[in-house]
Formats: C-alpha cells, structure tokens, sequence
C-alpha cells in the first residue's frame, strides 16, 4: 500500500471509529440505558458528534485525498482504491456544507428526542412530543438548505439514503404501482374469509418466542459470534464492524409475528453488514451503499424467504415442538396462508407484503408536507389520520398506533422512509436474479438451506460494501435500473394464489 493512501486510511480510520462509537452510545441509549441517563448521554453523544466533525472537516482530510489520488495515478473505478476514494470525496463534502453548532445541536436534539418519544408513545400523549418534532422538523429544514437542492427540500435529505434519487422520482414509482396495490387489495377483500388468521393470536410465551427466532435467524446466516439480540422499543440493527451486528426486536405475547418478522428483518439487514468485505471495515466503504439496497435486504429475507411457503415446510415442525399446544395440530397450508393474510393495518413494521407500500406512501407526503410548511407538526395526527383512512379505510384508534408509531423522526431520520418501499422493489429484482444463477434455491429452502441464496448475495451485493451508487449495483446485478414491475407481479401471483382470485 502507498505511503499516502495508508495515511489517507489511516485518518479515515479515526473518523470511522469515532462514528462507531457513537452508534455504539446510541444502542445503549436503546437497549441498555436506565430512564434518568437521557441528559448525559446527549452530551456525551453531542461531544463525540462535534469532535467526528471537526476531524472530518479539517484540511487533512482534502489533503490527504488529493496526496492519495495523485500518488495512485489512473485507478480502475471496480478497484478498492477508487471507491474509497469517490466515497470519502462524497463524505467531505457533504460534511463541509454544515457547521459544527449544526452537527452538535443536531445530535443533542436526536439523543433527547428519543427517550421523549419513547414516552409519548407509551402514553398515547402526542402533545408532549410535539415541541420536540417541531424543533426536529425545523433542523430538517436547515439540514435541507445546507445540502442544497433545486426543486424541492426533500430531495436533499432523501439524497443522503438513496444517492441519486428525487422525491420527484419516487413519486413516479410509487404513482406507477399504487393503483395496482390498490386493485390487488380490493380483490383480496372480497374473499377475505378465504383466510384465518387466528392461529396466530394465541398465548406464546416469550422465551420460546425468542428460542425460536434464534434459531431461524442462525439457521438463514445470521453469525451470533458476531451478533447478538435484543430488545427494543423499536426494532432495529446496528453495526460497529462487520464483526460487531446487532439486532433488536420487540415481543407481543399474543401475536407470534412482531417478533419473529421483526427478527427476520433485521437479521437481513445484519447479514448484509457481516457480509461486508474485511479489507473495507474502517473505511467509507464498510457497510451498504444505500437504505434502498439495505431495505432490500431485510424484506428478501423477513418476506420472500420468511413468508414463503417452502420456507415454512422446514420451519413449521419447528415451530410446533415449542408450541404443541398452539400450532400442533396446524397443517401447512393453513399456517401459510395466515401468515400471508392481507388485511389493513395500524402498524407498519407488522403490516402484511400487499398494503406495506401504502404505509410508506403516507410517510413520504407527509414528510413532503412537514419540510415545505404544507403540513404543521401541530396537525400532524389529524393528517395522518384522515390519509390514513384514504389510503388503508380504517382510522387508528390511538396516536400510539398512528402517529407516534415509527422510531424515526425521533432520531432525525426525515428522508428515510421511502428507502422500505424502494427495498420491496429491489428484493423481488434480486431475487429473482438469484434464481436464474440458482434454479435451485426455492427447492432448498424447503430443507433450511439458505446458503446458496446468502453466498449469492454475499458475492453480488455485500462485499461490495458502499464501492457502487445502488442505481451501479442494481444495473450490475439486474442489467437494469429499479422498477416495480417485478414486485407487483410477485405480489399477484402469490396472492392470487393464496385467495384463489
């Protein structure tokens, strides 16, 4: 290695570590934190925030690029060189367009808004969230201006997630397959007797909830020597380094599938992260090259695979020795279609694969609506509830189910939600790419054996960390760009099945 590239990732390395151990004071924030540590933990997260900052915008860092670019000479753009340096090139940038007293207020807010929404939640009291999200909604807005864009804030905010992409863009994907969702719900509905989903609302004690979900996940690849599992408000996963994944989810002692979808989920997105290349850990590169491809990841596995009915031909005998009383007597096709039930809902993460895209839809004209100034934080639930309605036909009951559901605003994560809709969209493309190099899978999975599917995604999408934009990976994977077409013939096809349409 060159002497100014190995100091370029030298210093890279500290950025990164400093990053890192901020992600690991958010975890604790979530999982470990005792209610009264709120105040401290936002100093400590603000500090660590302004000193990542000032590093990453100090002059050694356009030094240390233009030193590393000049001494490697014309790189090949595949090479790991040449990715570190577009990536880090990108990360400079982007960081120098904000203030210090920005990226620390900005962390501040973000580590006290947690726990505030996390009680808010818990009370049905969205008033006493509201302050918050409007100082929230207000650096959103700032962030937005510092980013720069043309025609419409969220853009920059959405560029952060998904490099490349408008709202603008979004909006036409998500307008060129709404109808048809729409259509396919209303097919279902007319023979929504043809499914029960009862099977699934009964007592399942917790430990052997997490017993199996544990089992599953290790079964799909998910690595425990470098993971672990827990608890959350919220689900989620988070890595420290390819060899530090973590994931959490959260148990409903009626209902088997929070937890376990939940678990699914996140395992993917854990997978992805482990399947990082090693020489890319405390680079820019580590990681995912984007949420969209990340949300890909996660609904391959919690939906395609997890909700597949080869899937649970190896799981369900599984499920049945922990719960003989519950589900001993079930057999396959009954289970199945209950897990695949369509039927409108409050909860998004618990949401069935046909009315999913309709939650995020919401999110994202909402979130249009709170940058602009079209939608005020104060109506917010008021919104929420009447597009609710429009979009899915039923009103939730309670601002805990409805507004104050999703972790996100809390955490400053405005932009996001539009990567889970575009990650539906790219798990079908690879999938089905992963079938054509591998007629066998679908057969394999039958038996609970997952490692050709994850050493195909391993090979074709994780090792390459952050190396390509998505719009580059899917077009190397697919020969094509993002498109729904795909994900709606998936959609049509199992459940025309499944009801009998």
């Amino acid at each position: 290695m060159t002497r100014h590239y190995q100091a370029l990732i030298d210093h890279l390395s500290q950025i990164s570590n400093l990053s890192r151990t901020n992600s690991l004071l958010g975890w604790d924030m979530q999982v470990n934190m005792p209610p009264k540590g709120a105040a401290a933990r936002g100093a400590q997260i603000e500090t660590i925030s302004r000193i990542h900052h000032e590093l990453l915008v100090s002059d050694r860092t356009p030094q240390l690029i233009e030193a590393a670019t000049a001494e490697l000479g014309t790189l090949a753009y595949d090479s790991v060189e040449a990715g570190v340096l577009r990536v880090a090139q990108r990360e400079y940038e982007l960081a120098t367009k904000f203030p210090v007293e920005f990226v620390t207020k900005w962390a501040a807010i973000e580590a006290m808004a947690h726990d505030v929404w996390a009680k808010a939640r818990a009370n049905n009291d969205f008033k006493s969230y509201q302050a918050t999200l409007e100082q929230i909604m207000d650096l959103a807005r700032q962030r937005a201006a510092y980013l720069g864009y043309q025609t419409h804030p969220y853009d920059a905010l959405l560029d952060e997630y998904e490099q490349g992409i408008t709202s603008a863009h979004v909006g036409e994907i998500f307008s060129g397959h709404k109808d048809q969702l729409v259509e396919l719900i209303a097919a279902i509905s007319q023979h929504a007797d043809r499914v029960d989903d009862r099977v699934l609302h009964q007592a399942y004690p917790i430990d052997r909830q997490r017993e199996f979900g544990l089992a599953v996940t290790r079964a799909l690849g998910y690595d425990y020597d470098r993971g672990r599992q827990d608890t959350s408000v919220h689900p989620f996963a988070i890595s420290f380094s390819r060899d530090d994944v973590r994931i959490t989810t959260r148990f409903n002692e009626t209902w088997l599938n929070p937890a376990l979808f939940g678990m699914l989920h996140e395992a993917g997105h854990a997978m992805y992260e482990q399947g990082s290349s090693a020489e890319f850990d405390h680079t820019p590169l580590a990681g995912g090259t984007s949420l969209g491809v990340h949300e890909s990841q996660s609904r391959l596995w919690e939906n395609i695979v997890g909700r597949s009915r080869g899937f649970w031909s190896w799981a369900l005998p599984k499920l049945q020795a922990l719960f003989p009383s519950q589900v001993g007597g079930v057999d396959l096709d009954t289970f199945y279609k209950a897990i695949n039930k369509v039927q409108p809902s409050f909860i998004r993460v618990e949401a069935d694969e046909a009315t999913y895209n309709l939650h995020i839809m919401l999110r994202f004209e909402l979130e249009m609506g709170l940058l602009d100034g079209s939608i005020r934080v104060a109506d917010l639930p008021q919104e929420w509830n009447a597009r609710f309605e429009s979009y899915l036909g039923i009103v939730p009951p309670t601002d805990t189910v409805g507004v104050l559901q999703d972790v996100h605003w809390s955490a400053g994560l405005i932009g996001y939600f539009p990567t889970y809709a575009l990650g539906n969209l790219l798990a079908v493309q690879y999938y089905n790419q992963a079938i054509t190099a591998h007629p066998s899978i679908p057969e394999e999975i039958t038996h609970g054996k997952f490692d050709t599917l994850l050493t195909w995604l391993n090979r074709e999408i994780h090792q390459h960390g952050r190396k390509y934009t998505s719009e580059e990976l899917t077009h190397r994977i697919t020969g094509q760009g993002m498109d729904s077409a795909p994900y709606i013939r998936y959609l049509q096809h199992k459940y025309s099945e499944i009801y009998g349409l």
